[in-house]
């Protein structure tokens, strides 16, 4: 039996395979670059929490490898780009984020993510149960779309997970100063420089950060 068909068997929603036409709508699978050398780095220098997750936006000694000029030469067509990673041990939904620009994720080993389509808010509100969830194997280099919503992956195994994130550069750091009484309503999500987040009312640690709690339904926690 396939990690997948274990998954789909110990969970009550349906998990596809990134590779699958369903991820279409929300990003592409990229193949050919070199991602060796990144992978090693990550499983030398990078450690996976006892609980929860960490994410560090900019790695320099990652972005001195070639395909960090690849990638911003090519998928962002010469904007500047950012770097990190997030290794974790997260099983539940949590909420959803999305960024103007792409996210390029490079599994470490294998996870699942849980994606949705930003135009599918209203009122700044998304329900859970119109997510998607993809089972994304250990050596995928994916490219999800600025209208993908999304947050960290979702473990697999007892060990957790291990995740290379590139970014446009700036994403996800403090913000620098927020404009008062701004007339868009979508500014009411915007946490961090780039960064919109709606999380579920049960995620503490965003609550305190100050995400807009409009995640509606269950939290659901998936099983490996």
């Amino acid at each position: 039996m396939t990690k997948i068909q274990e998954l789909n068997q110990k969970n009550d929603v349906n998990i596809h395979d990134v590779h699958s036409d369903a991820f279409r709508s929300y990003g592409r699978v990229i193949e050919g670059y070199d991602i060796a050398p990144l992978l090693s780095y990550m499983r030398e220098h990078t450690e996976i929490p006892e609980t929860g997750n960490v994410y560090v936006p900019s790695v320099p000694e990652m972005e001195e490898y070639p395909i960090f000029e690849e990638l911003q030469s090519v998928v962002y067509g010469g904007m500047p780009i950012q770097m990190g990673y997030c290794n974790g041990r997260n099983t539940t939904y949590n909420g959803f984020e999305y960024h103007k620009g792409s996210e390029i994720n490079i599994a470490v080993t294998d996870f699942m993510l849980v994606l949705g389509h930003s135009y599918d808010i209203e009122d700044n509100t998304y329900h859970a149960k119109d997510a998607v969830v993809f089972y994304v194997p250990e050596g995928t280099v994916i490219e999800m779309y600025q209208t993908t919503l999304h947050l960290s992956p979702l473990r697999v195994s007892d060990c957790g997970f291990r995740d290379i994130v590139v970014l446009p550069r700036g994403t996800n750091t403090p913000l620098k100063e927020r404009m008062e009484n701004p007339v868009d309503e979508e500014s009411v999500l915007l946490l961090q420089t780039n960064k919109w987040v709606i999380c579920h009312p049960d995620r503490e640690p965003l609550v305190k950060q100050g995400a807009h709690t409009g995640m509606l339904g269950e939290n659901k926690e998936l099983y490996y």
